[in-house]
C-alpha cells in the first residue's frame, strides 16, 4: 500500500468512480441558499440545486472548506501513517487552499504538501489524475507535489457558457459582459488564464457555434496534448458530448477521453448548458 494519500476538493469534478479507482479523498465545498447550507455532492446534487434556484429565484453563494474540515481529514490520514498531497480549486477562485494552509500550520505537520492548481473543475482534476499515476509509479509525496506544480501552467481549460446569468449573479463577470451576451446572443468561451477566469473568443448564435469554435481552438494543440487524459466536463449539457468526443477522437486520435459532470459549486457559477474541454499540453 502506498504511503501517499491524495486529497482534493469537490470542485475537481471527478466522478465518484474515478475518485475511488485512484484512491483520492475529497472534501466537499458548500453551496448556501440564504440560511441553508449544503455540502457539494453530499447533501445536494447539481439537478437538485438547479431546482432550488428555480423555486427560490436566487443563485446560491458558495463557501470554501473550512480549516476545521481540513484538519479532520488531514489528521485521519496522518494517524494512518500517510504523507499527504492536497490540490484543489485555485487560490484565486476560493479561500479553500488558504484554509488548507491554516490547517497544516495548526497540525504542525511537515508531511502535508499543498499544491495550488491555479485552476478549477476538472482542470484541477487532471492534475490529481496525473498525481495518481506518479504515486502508483512509486514517487514520494514531495516529488509528486513538485511534478504537479511543474504541470500546472500546462493545463488548458475552456468552457462555453450557455447563459451568463449565473456568472453575473455570482459576481464573476462584469454586468457589461452579461448585457452584451444577452443582446447579441453571444456564447462566450471562458478560459482560465494565470489562475483567473477570462473571456476568450465569442461565438454568435447557439451554443453549438461556441462549441465548434472551442474545439477548433483545441485542435491547434494537435501533437502537443498529453495522451493520458482528455476531459469533457459539463453541467446538464449531455447533448453536446458526443459531438466533442467524435471530433477529438477523429482529429486528434485521442482515445482516453473522460466525461464528467460539474458539481454544485462549479455549476452555481457557470449555469446549466455549460460544457468544457480540459487537457494538459506537453510543452
Amino acid at each position: 500500500m502506498s504511503e501517499v494519500q491524495l486529497i482534493t476538493d469537490s470542485t475537481c469534478d471527478l466522478s465518484p468512480e474515478l475518485l475511488q479507482k485512484h484512491d483520492i479523498d475529497v472534501l466537499p465545498l458548500y453551496v448556501n441558499f440564504e440560511e441553508e447550507s449544503f455540502q457539494d455532492n453530499v447533501d445536494m446534487t447539481t439537478p437538485e440545486m438547479y431546482r432550488k434556484v428555480q423555486e427560490l429565484g436566487i443563485v446560491p453563494k458558495t463557501a470554501a472548506a473550512s480549516p476545521g474540515d481540513f484538519e479532520s481529514v488531514f489528521k485521519k490520514h496522518l494517524e494512518a501513517g500517510k504523507h499527504i498531497v492536497y490540490e484543489g480549486i485555485g487560490s484565486k477562485f476560493s479561500a479553500t487552499l488558504q484554509n488548507a494552509m491554516i490547517a497544516k500550520q495548526n497540525l504542525n505537520a511537515n508531511n502535508i504538501h499543498l499544491v495550488d492548481s491555479e485552476n478549477l473543475s476538472s482542470g484541477s482534476g487532471l492534475l490529481m489524475l496525473k498525481a495518481a499515476k506518479f504515486r502508483d509509479a512509486g514517487d514520494d509525496a514531495k516529488t509528486i507535489a513538485k511534478k504537479m506544480r511543474d504541470l500546472t501552467p500546462k493545463v488548458r481549460t475552456q468552457f462555453v457558457i450557455d447563459t451568463l446569468e449565473y456568472l453575473h449573479k455570482g459576481g464573476r463577470l462584469k454586468a457589461i459582459s452579461r448585457l452584451v451576451g444577452s443582446m447579441l446572443r453571444i456564447k462566450p468561451i471562458i478560459k482560465v488564464v494565470d489562475g483567473e477566469m477570462a473571456i476568450g473568443k465569442k461565438a454568435r448564435g447557439k451554443t453549438q457555434a461556441g462549441i465548434k469554435l472551442m474545439v477548433r481552438d483545441a485542435l491547434k494543440d494537435q501533437g502537443n496534448i498529453d495522451e493520458d487524459f482528455f476531459m469533457i466536463t459539463h453541467s446538464e449539457a449531455d447533448q453536446h458530448v458526443d459531438y466533442i468526443r467524435g471530433r477529438i477522437e477523429e482529429e486528434l486520435g485521442h482515445n482516453n477521453i473522460v466525461e464528467t459532470q460539474a458539481g454544485c459549486v462549479i455549476s452555481s457559477h457557470c449555469g446549466p448548458g455549460t460544457i468544457g474541454i480540459l487537457y494538459i499540453v506537453k510543452e
